[in-house]
């Protein structure tokens, strides 16, 4: 007898149709039979030696988080309710450039040092891998949700080039294509970049390119965090969608979004630029969340030469006065590139979060409101935070606008993405509230998606990205990666000023089958593992 039976559900399969009523069985950690409530009339239902009534709830598949920043989170916490709770079954990591492998001891230390803000300096994890391949073998030990993994072009290039701004040597640039392959070769799904962070930014647009020819070799995509999100975005855009045509590899824009003043409803002219390339032919997705605000790390805003040599590098500039106040000109009058070209508001600038206990009462605050309650200028403040919290603190950026979330959203190359940094004490709510947050509010309240069109936003066409021939859709053969949830009340708790809440309308979360979230509560099922690349 089978394992288990979800009793009448409404299934919304992932595909964009509409819904039907239905029992699924599952066995074996795939759906191993679907009987439609027509077929069922009359006939005997199907058993199993575990009965869920799924009365009054959507059966879905997993959601798939197109860009999230759980490196290190899938080891160090093997709840990680803030993305099961969502209903998320498989993360997209590696993003935006900078990563935990490939690295050697060297590089290891510079990119822990760098990416602090973002998953905490790692001293709390082994980390004992150095290949994307040792990587992936240490997620398979057992985590709570899958994950998929994007070789990091900027850690790359910290191996073979270093944190120098300059060009590639020739023998530098094999390097690095033999590390990209080997990524791909051990499993990653594509390359990411983050061409605002150091040292990815490094990188012109030919060198990128003889990469991404490399990732198109292997059937694997390039996930850039492209140049500009402010000044020059459109520009920034095409860049991309230029590059990747070339290379002939298969594109998908991190976190897509058309931010600050200098953008505002400007997002229908990055949908016809998107648009002209796919009725050409390109093979281009994207992904956003579902906010208005921005997050990253205050270090990242900061030009791009303060960040030559690494983060020591950048400690080094700030101790200098006449260095600083250079930074500062960049950032208030000229518009750093690491703040995508645009003079810095400080007012818009809040800090979320800080690695040195002793700054805790700077977070909930802007930089400004920070530097008055100081008696200080915001430059002043923002310089002592990077120098004494190590680079470590994390922001939001209230830059955005809610007419180009809304237009980007309904494009039809659009998938869902967290971009969820999960430390601090005050973390963007987009890390535990996206999923739930598109479903109530863009789905139930505003009406901007569908529910079939969401969830598909959300599962198939992820999986199609991926290239995985047996996730995103609620399918007979298919992995029960599956979430159940009411559609009434489904709703991210998550605030802004309460970050860490978790969802409500989310009963069940199934992974590889087995039961994760029960009744709305955490088990003790680690069922996730590393997806590799389907070879071509």
């Amino acid at each position: 007898m089978e394992e288990l039976v979800i009793r009448d559900a409404d299934v919304v399969d992932g595909s964009g149709a509409d819904s039907y009523r239905a029992d699924v069985v599952v066995d074996g950690g795939r759906i191993v039979s679907i009987v439609k409530e027509a077929a069922a009339a009359g006939c005997q239902r199907p058993r199993a030696r575990r009965e869920l009534d799924a009365e009054g709830l959507v059966l879905s598949p997993g959601f798939i988080d197109m860009h999230a920043h759980s490196d290190l989170a899938l080891l160090r916490d093997p709840d990680h309710s803030a993305k099961l709770a969502q209903g998320v079954t498989l993360e997209v990591i590696g993003q935006d450039g900078l990563s935990y492998a490939p690295v050697d001891d060297r590089t290891l230390a510079e990119v822990r040092r760098a990416i602090t803000g973002w998953n905490g300096y790692g001293d709390d994890v082994d980390l004992d891998w150095r290949t994307v391949g040792e990587y992936l073998d240490r997620l398979d030990r057992g985590i709570a949700v899958n994950a998929a993994y994007l070789v990091p072009q900027g850690t790359v290039r910290a191996m073979a080039v270093g944190w120098e701004d300059r060009p590639a040597t020739g023998a530098e640039l094999d390097r690095m294509r033999r590390l990209v392959a080997e990524g791909l070769e051990q499993g990653a799904v594509g390359l990411s970049s983050g061409l605002t962070y150091t040292p990815g930014m490094y990188a012109d647009d030919a060198e990128l390119t003889e990469l991404c020819r490399v990732v198109a070799a292997y059937g694997g995509y390039y996930c850039p965090h492209h140049r500009s999100y402010g000044a020059g975005a459109l520009e920034a855009y095409a860049e991309m969608v230029e590059l990747t045509r070339k290379a002939g590899c298969p594109l998908h824009l991190a976190h897509a979004t058309m931010n600050f003043g200098v953008n505002e409803g400007r997002a229908p002219e990055l949908l016809a630029l998107l648009d002209r390339a796919l009725d050409a032919g390109a093979d281009i997705t994207l992904d956003s969340y579902p906010y208005t605000p921005g997050c990253t790390t205050l270090a990242a805003l900061l030009p791009s030469w303060a960040g030559e040599g690494g983060p020591e590098g950048i400690l080094t500039r700030l101790a200098d006065p006449a260095t600083a106040e250079r930074v500062r000109h960049d950032l208030e009058v000229t518009g750093s590139d690491g703040c995508h070209g645009v003079p810095v508001e400080w007012d818009t600038i809040e800090i979320s979060g800080v690695t040195a206990p002793a700054l805790a009462d700077h977070v909930g605050r802007t930089v400004r409101e920070s530097a008055d309650a100081r008696g200080e200028d915001p430059w002043t403040t923002a310089r002592r935070l990077l120098v004494e919290d190590r680079l470590g603190t994390t922001i939001l950026q209230h830059v955005g606008h809610e007419e180009n979330v809304r237009a980007i959203m309904r494009h039809r190359a659009h998938t869902g993405g967290s971009d969820g940094i999960l430390r601090g004490a005050k973390p963007h709510p987009r890390a535990y509230g996206t999923f739930p947050h598109y479903l109530g509010h863009y789905v139930r309240e505003a009406g901007v998606l569908t529910l079939e069109e969401c969830v598909a936003h959300l599962t198939a066409r992820p999986a199609a990205r991926l290239r995985l021939p047996d996730r995103g859709l609620v399918r007979e053969g298919y992995r029960a990666d599956l979430v159940l949830f009411d559609p009434d009340t489904v709703a991210s708790g998550a605030t802004f000023a309460e970050p860490r809440v978790l969802p409500a309308g989310i009963p069940y979360v199934l992974v590889d089958g087995r039961l994760a979230i029960e009744d709305g509560r955490r088990t003790d099922v680690l069922a996730g593992r590393a997806v590799r690349r389907t070879p071509v």
